[in-house]
């Protein structure tokens, strides 16, 4: 192991907007944070968004910069990747941008019902092909996850370079009629698009020089409803 990941989450550990595990925590055992995210950590009532899967936090902190009414979590198991964002987050002493570092099947030890108001998916991994479909973030075992502490209709944010992961995602929300605020396979085709959508990571830039699309889909999630599986083809959709 490099001594600059060793570096990273040595000094991870010392920031004060870095929530981590303790040792010996238990799976599925409630974390003391769950519930209290706004009380202990960003000590005001706003509204709560999730950045899942965050890497290098580069949309926590460029959304909490953006909007300093409402707090923001970046939440990735990757520690050195993450330590990125909690740094920038430090030094610039954004308030209200926080980082938990978790698995994302776990999130629900460490957040309440209802205490989250948004979620954000920034280029998930797809995991290609139909029988890797219960490992995408947006599999109805993940959306069900998250309905056990997002908000009645709170939005889920999708943001890929990948077709069949959009096209997946959309015949879903389509399949369980989760109504759609946002829908396009070419963002930055688009006329103007909102300053929201322009904060790039490090991997969409990566993406944009070879040029390919970007893709945004956006639902509200119903929390009285089940998310069942898709069964439609959902490739090759325009």
């Amino acid at each position: 192991m490099g001594k600059n990941k060793l570096a990273r989450w040595a000094e991870l550990k010392t920031f004060k907007n870095v929530i981590q595990a303790e040792p010996g925590i238990q799976t599925g055992e409630d974390h003391p944070v769950k519930g209290k995210w706004k009380q202990d950590i960003f000590h005001n009532n706003n509204p709560v968004v999730l950045e899942l899967g965050c890497g290098k936090g580069e949309y926590t902190t460029g959304l909490a910069e953006r909007f300093p009414d409402r707090n923001y979590i970046g939440v990735d198991i990757k520690g050195a990747r993450m330590w990125r964002g909690a740094k920038t987050a430090h030094e610039k002493n954004i308030p209200n941008a926080a980082f938990l570092r978790t698995r994302i099947e776990f999130a629900g030890s460490f957040f309440a019902r209802d205490e989250v108001d948004e979620i954000w998916l920034t280029f998930p991994d797809p995991h290609a092909g139909r029988k890797n479909s219960n490992k995408k973030l947006t599999c109805p075992w993940f959306l069900n996850l998250y309905r056990s502490f997002l908000k009645d209709n709170g939005t889920i944010w999708l943001k890929t370079d990948n077709a069949e992961l959009y096209n997946y995602t959309r015949s879903l929300a389509e399949k369980n009629k989760l109504p759609l605020v946002m829908a396009t396979t070419d963002l930055y085709g688009e006329d103007d698009p909102d300053d929201i959508f322009l904060i790039r990571t490090y991997y969409e830039n990566n993406y944009l020089n070879e040029g390919r699309k970007i893709h945004l889909l956006a639902f509200t999630l119903p929390g009285n409803k089940i998310i069942e599986d898709e069964i439609s083809k959902y490739t090759g959709r325009k």
